[in-house]
């Protein structure tokens, strides 16, 4: 039994290890095949993964490639445009570099010919000294003698002829000053005389208010010097800015806009555009009011609206240091009391004597003299014809006709003529400001222009849509050039051209 028990043992130990080696046979190949299935799986998902970044690969390359050669595209193109661009500007120079050659090839001829004509002339000059002193038989310094003797006598002749002359004039002068004096005393009208400025002065509260008025890098004195087309001169001055510019309503709007601004305490581009517009309308309503006042005060009434602004405007004129609405009204007292006095028609006398040089209102604006723009408008305002005569005659440009015109005539002489009255160093260095902002409006794309720095520069802004960015050094050059052929002046005058491109839009 218990031999038979070990047999059974050692077969159930057989076969238990048999069957544990078939069960993990069939573990292993069940195990090697799931292995297989995996790994065969994980290269599919590898090859698709492969390929899928493959594509996305190329589609990469592709699509930078395409971004690529569009810029080599426009940077192809924009060098095609800086080649034409240079091309141009080379076949100018070349153009002007001919002309020059050709030029300086023709001073030189010119100027062979002028040195052999030189020659000639003083070959001829020596001939025909030997041939005058071979004629005469007298050296060349017994001839001087003889003629420096000769005209000797004739200038002392008309020495005494010319002092002569100049006594009668001295006493026909005498007579017509000692009647100038007599009808200033007895006219009984004295108007003041102001003389003309070219700067103002306006009051600072500090001088910390100076730097806010510069502002950041300039940037606020910089619009209201464009805007307004005057020089703000900032100094040493305690608490005080000085305002310079030769057009007095241009200096009046600067005053008023920049006593706004220091008032209101808030100074930036916007703000200072605002106050100059504002300024603008409160002069506009100064001049308005001064004309009503000069006609009130001489007593015209039933003045046409635009006349009494245009002689609102001769308050902000000035004829050779004059102050021409002044001189209107001096005009219209003394041709109207001359006009009583001799029984003549005082009203049509001072109505005329106040419009006289209504044309210097818009004499820088409308080309020709002030007398006959004067009298356009007259015409176009309705004045009578004896006015418009008047108007006409009172610097002989016609005949005067009656007696109003010939009243007004004096009295224009007589109030121009006073002592202080006038000064013409003004008026011609305002001429001369004047004459080269019309210089600089005469070009194309020119927007505006200001005379500053006391006729030293000439700001001019252009507008962008017509001028370019090139055209302004050309624009600059062509100016300078013309100022130089029609102006005159002492040292030099800068020529600044500003292209500036502003864009405004509104958040609601």
């Amino acid at each position: 039994m218990i031999i038979t028990a070990l047999i059974a043992i050692a077969v159930g130990f057989l076969i238990g290890y048999f069957a544990r080696k078939i069960i993990a046979e069939s573990k292993i190949k069940s195990a090697e095949n799931l292995a297989r299935t995996i790994l065969e799986s994980a290269k599919r998902d590898a090859e698709n993964k492969k390929r899928e970044l493959l594509l996305e690969a190329k589609e990469e390359i592709h699509r930078m490639r395409t971004d690529l050669e569009k810029e080599i595209r426009d940077r192809r193109g924009e060098l095609q445009r800086l080649e034409k661009r240079l091309l141009q500007k080379e076949e100018t120079l070349d153009k002007r570099a001919e002309t020059l050659e050709q030029r300086e090839n023709l001073l030189e001829e010119k100027q062979k010919e002028i040195q052999q004509l030189e020659e000639q002339i003083s070959l001829l000059h020596q001939k025909e000294i030997e041939e005058l002193e071979r004629i005469s038989g007298l050296s060349r310094e017994e001839a001087k003698t003889i003629l420096l003797e000769s005209v000797q006598k004739d200038i002392q002749h008309e020495m005494a002829v010319m002092i002569k002359e100049m006594e009668n004039k001295a006493k026909e002068e005498a007579e017509m000053k000692a009647r100038e004096i007599i009808s200033n005393a007895i006219q009984r009208c004295a108007a003041d005389h102001a003389a003309e400025t070219t700067v103002s002065v306006v009051t600072l509260p500090n001088d910390e208010m100076k730097g806010r008025i510069i502002g950041r890098e300039g940037r606020n004195i910089r619009t209201i010097e464009t805007l307004t087309g005057i020089d703000l001169i900032i100094d040493d001055t305690p608490e005080a800015v000085v305002i310079s510019g030769f057009d007095p309503i241009r200096r009046e709007v600067a005053r008023i806009a920049l006593e706004k601004l220091i008032e209101d305490g808030r100074i930036h581009p916007a703000r200072i555009e605002e106050m100059v517009e504002k300024a603008k309308k409160e002069v506009d309503n100064m001049i308005i009011k001064a004309g009503e006042e000069a006609a009130f005060e001489v007593g015209i009434h039933g003045l046409h609206p635009e006349l009494i602004k245009l002689l609102g405007r001769l308050k902000f004129r000035t004829s050779y240091g004059q102050n021409v609405l002044k001189h209107s009204i001096e005009v219209a007292h003394l041709a109207g009391l001359m006009a009583y006095e001799l029984g003549a028609d005082a009203l049509v006398a001072k109505r005329a004597g106040l419009l006289h040089d209504i044309g210097k209102a818009v004499d820088h604006e409308v080309e020709g003299p002030h007398v006959m723009i004067g009298a356009e408008l007259a015409k176009r305002y309705h004045e009578s014809d004896s006015v418009i005569h008047a108007i006409m005659a009172h610097h002989n440009d016609v005949e005067p006709q009656t007696v109003e015109a010939v009243l007004v005539q004096a009295a224009d002489a007589i109030s121009a003529a006073r002592p202080g009255a006038r000064r013409e160093a003004l008026e011609a260095y305002i001429k001369r400001l004047d004459k080269l902002e019309q210089i600089a409006n005469s070009f194309e794309g020119v927007e505006k222009s200001y005379a500053i720095q006391a006729g030293r520069e000439i700001r001019i802004m252009v507008k962008p849509e017509i001028v370019n960015d090139d055209d302004i050094v050309i624009l600059a050059r062509n100016i300078s050039k013309k100022i130089e052929e029609e102006v005159e002046y002492p040292g030099q005058i800068k020529v600044t051209v500003i292209r500036e491109t502003v864009a405004i839009d509104y958040a609601k």
